[in-house]
């Protein structure tokens, strides 16, 4: 019960976005709801855990932002940015916990995995690489194929990425960090 409940507050959010525009074809319709759930979900998450969920709260603030930017503007390139505004954020914070030798990924995952400190760095700087890579790849996608620049009839292309790019490369990228997983894995 406690593994689905954490998967719908994980992932309500962005199944609510993607519902809301492909009943609506627009994506300004899209972002109430967004904000809506994601501040639901961490709501949910606090009360399942008991604990501020950090990285939740911290990307339900810049959902917040930039959605009611979007909103109030009437211009999507508010929300368009905000995955790249997160990525630089997410890297930009475990950066610097490396470069002050606080394994911050640690303090953020600790309780699920069991590892050395040299892993947590390791990951670290694989996470902010990916980070910089998804941050220049939204950019990319958005700036290219979005009504923002007039040269879509849709942001489909956009939104496509959003919902189901991000969590296959995500998927993916975290397939290939087992090997350091492995290798510095401490017995508890």
């Amino acid at each position: 019960m406690k593994n689905t409940l954490k998967l719908l507050v994980d992932f309500g959010p962005l199944a609510i976005f993607f519902i809301f525009y492909k009943r609506t074809g627009n994506i300004i319709d899209a972002i109430q709801p967004l904000i809506i759930a994601t501040i639901i979900s961490v709501l949910i998450s606090y009360i399942i855990e008991k604990k501020i969920p950090v990285m939740p709260t911290l990307g339900a603030i810049v959902i917040t932002i930039f959605g009611g930017l979007t909103l109030y503007f009437d211009n999507p390139i508010f929300i368009y940015m905000k995955p790249t505004i997160i990525n630089i954020i997410f890297a930009g914070i475990l950066f610097i916990g490396n470069i002050l030798n606080k394994p911050l990924l640690k303090h953020l995952m600790g309780a699920s995995i069991n590892m050395k400190d040299e892993g947590w760095f390791e990951l670290s700087k694989r996470w902010v690489v990916f980070f910089i890579f998804l941050a220049i790849l939204n950019e990319i996608i958005w700036r290219n194929f979005s009504k923002a620049y007039g040269n879509q009839p849709t942001d489909d292309i956009w939104i496509n990425f959003k919902v189901f790019g991000i969590l296959i490369l995500t998927f993916i990228f975290s397939v290939t960090l087992y090997p350091i997983l492995k290798k510095y894995y401490k017995k508890s």
